[in-house]
């Protein structure tokens, strides 16, 4: 097939560091580019990818030393993809409701994958005007605020099988990664570590609009001499990371749409003590790669009790659910789908046409 991935700007395609939705558009391109496919990717020009690279904005947007109105190239981006339409059997677009108009406009052959939060109520009316349009979810979770949306199928992320290697015997030490931001929760991170006795290393990016959370509520919390704050990391140095920790930390106060951690520690081996918000009830087999909890208490429990959970397990669990092959697989389902229910409206409205002219002879 001829496929289009669009991919927002904000970060390159994988991203350098922190990343989720580039990175997972990443792992579907390459491996739909593996299998044969004919994909173009639309994303910065600091991307790497064996697809047909179109570049909208010179770098990443957040990377940029001038570069301040994100809408501005997504614009540019979505006027790019218009202009070349026809050559594609499909649009994967990973932008939100961006191109909306632009598929009904021109009637194209497109899907949406929905990334974020949509339990925002600036959302309803969008996604109630273009219920025509069909979108994925990455969780089931995560559509539950929006019902009014056209939802096609939930896919879950995916990740290459050999881009993280198994790790049977890890070091004494829990880890926190991703963002230091109020709904990750980094402050029960903590509370569990200092609990249990345990050593916590938080590899985090802090994004600006945290600064004053991260300064005022995260920094003092720093003290303790059991807690290594190294910031955020690069790519390459996360399988190493992830595989030697005891356990992945994830104390969530938010409705997480996937949470893309989890799985990497799965791919790793290492189990996830989590909270029991969004995605995580269908990403985590409770006792098995990991503990679901509701409170501090029961996910102090949890990390006393990791000798229980088989770490193999955990790989094996990644290996039959979290695959990018598994959701390439899946999206190239929908893909049939969706271009099998536009040429079925082809035909009606060309039928309609015809009919309408016999009628007026």
């Amino acid at each position: 097939m001829r496929i289009a991935q669009i991919a927002p700007l904000m970060e390159s395609v994988p991203p350098k560091c922190y990343g989720g939705t580039e990175r997972v558009v990443s792992w579907l391109t390459e491996e739909l580019v593996k299998q044969g496919h004919d994909v173009t990717l639309f994303a910065s020009g600091d991307s790497s990818t064996t697809a047909n690279l179109v570049s909208i904005a010179e770098t990443s947007l957040r990377t940029h030393p001038i570069y301040r109105d994100p809408l501005a190239h997504h614009i540019l981006l979505a006027n790019e993809v218009l202009r070349r339409v026809g050559d594609f059997d499909i649009i994967h677009s990973h932008i939100d409701y961006l191109l909306f108009p632009y598929i009904r406009m021109r009637r194209a052959c497109a899907l949406n994958t929905l990334h974020g939060r949509l339990d925002l109520p600036d959302l309803v009316p969008i996604y109630k005007e273009f219920s025509d349009i069909p979108v994925v979810s990455i969780s089931d979770g995560q559509r539950k605020p929006l019902t009014t949306a056209n939802w096609l199928a939930t896919v879950h992320h995916g990740l290459p099988e050999d881009l993280y290697s198994f790790v049977e015997k890890p070091k004494d030490y829990l880890l926190f990664l991703g963002r230091i931001c109020p709904e990750k929760r980094p402050d029960r991170a903590i509370k569990i570590a200092e609990a249990t006795g345990h050593r916590l290393v938080i590899a985090a990016k802090i994004d600006r609009v945290d600064q004053v959370y991260f300064e005022e509520q995260i920094k003092p919390l720093l003290q303790s001499p059991n807690i290594d704050f190294i910031g955020e990391v690069f790519e390459h140095e996360k399988n190493e990371l992830i595989g030697n920790a005891k356990a992945v930390l994830f104390p969530i106060d938010w409705p997480e749409p996937f949470g893309i951690v989890m799985i990497e520690a799965m791919a790793c081996g290492t189990p996830i003590v989590a909270f029991n918000h969004g995605s995580v009830g269908e990403i985590i087999d409770d006792k098995v790669t990991g503990y679901i909890c509701s409170n501090l208490e029961q996910a102090i429990k949890a990390v006393e009790g990791l000798e229980q959970i088989d770490r193999k397990q955990c790989r094996d669990t990644f290996e039959r659910r979290f695959t990018a092959k598994r959701m390439a697989s899946d999206y190239l389902e929908l893909y049939k789908q969706v271009v099998g229910m536009k040429d079925e409206n082809a035909s009606q409205f060309s039928f309609t046409a015809i009919s309408g002219r016999a009628k007026m002879k």
